[in-house]
């Protein structure tokens, strides 16, 4: 449908309204229509005057959409007398409505009324990232960056995850600030990038760069830089740290995630504890291993080759060099299909040890328990980001150094089975954001990725106070 130009009246309303081939939903197909056409707001009102005329009143997803379409073109005075409506009409509103009334004020001069209204969401539930970074954006772009940040800290506190959007405007509102509170909780986010593994963008790396730069008095220089296959910064000469696990940082995480991750409560559910028990004594009659590989995982690889083909390209190239290998394969494997012909499966099981698992089974904790129980060099193939584990760890240290081994253990190249593919990881040094006081190191990606993503980066920004 394609929505009228102008305003229309009551009768050719309902002239289009019969023309159509389904009557009860005009409003609607209309009203998503006129969204997409950003049409004028007094067209859309002149179809709800109608319908308010015809019907009594309005529903409530006419008037969400109608919001929708005063937001998305900055209508302040439209937004605020359908609140006033809703209000009225509605106890309490779901939370798109929230989202979108709270974008659209903190997008205007009335941005503070968005605060008034984030406080009423907040009696009823917890407000959405959007809600919250709307705010918080108001806030910055009006230099209020304590309140930027006091929002910032309580939705953090409330697990709300933040955007690398809302992240990059702290740095950008931040710029020629003299403030050394607004340092800390600038460094905060840095750290807060470390912590969780995560790559700036391009575009969020300079705005790092310009706020160190526009520090009144501090001297801060940012370059961009790849750093030696040794980890020394060609800038500053500043060795990054390195990726190894002391051997009491090592026995620390196995045995915590050992007890909290393994033993902890999540394990059983997909899994019987006897076969677990089973597992255990196979892996321990047969330890050290140097690869174990999650055998259904990597079988999903190439989805036009047949599963057990890409498990035998995989153990094939990792099975050089005398490397020995534990596949953690699923029963269905052994049954011959389409899938899983008999004789590949046989040909593997004589380059690697095999273990298969009830259908059910949860493979993380049976992958976990090989590579830790067979040492320090052990590495481990799979492309999940184990993702709940580190949600299991309940310090912040103990979740950084699983990270830290993730990173240095965890092969898992999308160029798969090339001639690098064993020998992961190919830095000495460890690929996260890292400050010595005077200097800090910044890993960043050229392009953006919201998801978690494996693919460590080649390019740094080198920060350094002269």
């Amino acid at each position: 449908v394609l929505p009228p130009e102008k305003p229309l009246q009551a009768e050719e309303w309902n002239k289009l309204r019969e023309d159509f081939q389904l009557p009860e939903i005009f409003e609607e197909v209309m009203l998503n229509s006129m969204i997409r056409c950003n049409s004028p707001v007094d067209v859309a009102k002149s179809l709800l005057t109608h319908l308010a005329k015809r019907n009594g009143d309005v529903a409530y997803n006419v008037l969400v959409k109608y919001l929708t379409l005063c937001v998305q073109q900055g209508q302040v005075s439209e937004i605020r007398d359908v609140y006033d409506i809703m209000k009225v009409r509605f106890k309490i509103l779901e939370s798109g409505a929230y989202n979108l009334l709270v974008k659209g004020l903190s997008n205007s001069d009335q941005w503070r009324m968005a605060l008034t209204l984030l406080e009423e969401i907040k009696k009823i539930m917890i407000p959405s990232r959007t809600c919250y970074e709307s705010c918080i954006k108001a806030a910055s772009r009006h230099q209020e960056m304590k309140l930027a940040f006091e929002l910032y800290n309580e939705m953090m506190a409330k697990g709300v995850v933040p955007t690398l959007d809302v992240l990059q405007s702290f740095f950008s509102f931040s710029r020629g600030m003299n403030d050394a509170e607004l340092q800390k909780e600038l460094f905060g986010i840095l750290l807060y990038l470390r912590e969780n593994q995560i790559y700036p963008h391009k575009t969020f790396m300079r705005s790092i760069k310009l706020w160190f730069e526009s520090i009144p008095g501090e001297n801060w220089r940012g370059r961009l830089t790849k750093i030696k296959d040794s980890g020394q910064c060609p800038v500053c000469n500043h060795q990054l740290e390195d990726s190894n696990l002391t051997e009491e940082e090592y026995s620390n995480l196995s045995e915590r995630i050992i007890r909290d991750v393994i033993h902890g409560t999540d394990t059983f559910r997909k899994t019987s504890p006897k076969e677990f028990e089973a597992f255990q004594t196979f892996v321990e009659s047969r330890l050290p291993f140097d690869i174990v590989i999650d055998g259904l995982n990597v079988s999903h690889i190439k989805s036009r080759k047949m599963q057990c083909e890409n498990l035998f390209d995989a153990v094939n190239c990792l099975a050089k060099e005398n490397v020995r290998l534990l596949v953690l394969g699923r029963k269905h494997m052994l049954m011959n299909s389409s899938n899983w012909k008999r004789e590949i499966m046989k040909e593997m099981q004589n380059k690697a040890d095999f273990f298969f698992a009830e259908n059910i089974s949860e493979d993380d904790a049976f992958l976990l328990y090989a590579t830790l129980r067979s040492g320090k060099h052990c590495k481990f193939v799979t492309r999940d980001f184990l993702r709940d584990h580190k949600a299991c760890l309940s310090d912040s240290v103990t979740r950084h150094l699983f990270r830290k081994w993730q990173r240095g253990h965890q092969i898992a190249k999308n160029k798969w089975f090339s001639s690098v593919f064993s020998q992961q990881p190919a830095f000495r040094y460890d690929c996260v954001v890292q400050t010595t006081g005077d200097t800090w190191h910044v890993p960043y990606k050229d392009v953006f990725e919201e998801k978690y993503s494996y693919q460590i980066p080649r390019k740094w920004l080198c920060i350094q106070q002269k």
